[in-house]
């Protein structure tokens, strides 16, 4: 049964409006962003399928671009919608730690280094720069790597944050395999580069690792 069929207290769109959209399950908010299904597939069917053969929406997201592209019911357009969906999610998450002002928690940077690092296929180290109020000077990925690590140079990273002018700084870096246990390896940059960066008075207030779905702060478990 197409959804134009369904009551309108059960339509994806209706409920999204009458009761917003946390109240919406993940395959109704991609059928939303659908619009449309195929012969024998509603919209919400279609979302459910795609979602159940990529394991979630992150997935479905991160997908191979060609397998995509020919599957029954998505195609250019929809896909397209997909990956702007995506784009504006990310956008968001960086206007909530928009240049200029000041971190409201830690956990906001925390969310913020996750969205921008988890994805990545390899590692990948950056570092969020920070005024002497905390204030977002920048975000910067500065290295990356294989699948496991990533070399990372202390003097690039001084370079980086004199060119920001920043004052302190949180580290971050994602490991691919999920686990955002921190390594002795992990343990050991960090110390160094707190030294480097103390020389020309640069405070290091975190290092943060980011796995699938959870991340480890260093500075909470003492360890920086």
């Amino acid at each position: 049964m197409a959804i134009v069929d369904w009551q309108p207290d059960e339509r994806p769109r209706e409920r999204l409006l009458a009761n917003g959209p946390a109240a919406l399950s993940d395959a109704e908010l991609l059928a939303i962003c659908l619009r449309t299904g195929v012969r024998g597939e509603s919209a919400v069917d279609l979302a459910r399928n795609l979602l159940a053969e990529h394991g979630g929406v992150r997935g479905l997201l991160t997908g191979d671009r060609h397998a995509l592209l020919g599957r029954r019911g998505l195609g250019a357009a929809k896909y397209a919608q997909l990956l702007a969906v995506a784009e504006l999610g990310r956008r968001y998450a960086q206007e909530v730690l928009r240049r200029g002002e000041a971190l409201a928690s830690p956990q906001a940077a925390r969310d913020y280094l996750s969205m921008q690092l988890r994805d990545h296929p390899q590692e990948v180290f950056g570092c969020l720069f920070l005024d002497n109020r905390h204030r977002v000077l920048a975000f910067e990925e500065l290295f990356r790597g294989t699948v496991n690590a990533a070399s990372v140079y202390p003097r690039e990273v001084v370079r980086a944050a004199l060119r920001h002018n920043a004052a302190a700084l949180i580290l971050a870096h994602n490991h691919p395999s999920g686990v955002a246990e921190p390594s002795d390896a992990d343990l050991s940059l960090t110390r160094r580069l707190k030294t480097a960066l103390e020389l020309v008075d640069v405070r290091v207030l975190d290092h943060i690792v980011v796995g699938d779905g959870q991340t480890t702060s260093l500075a909470e478990r003492g360890q920086l």
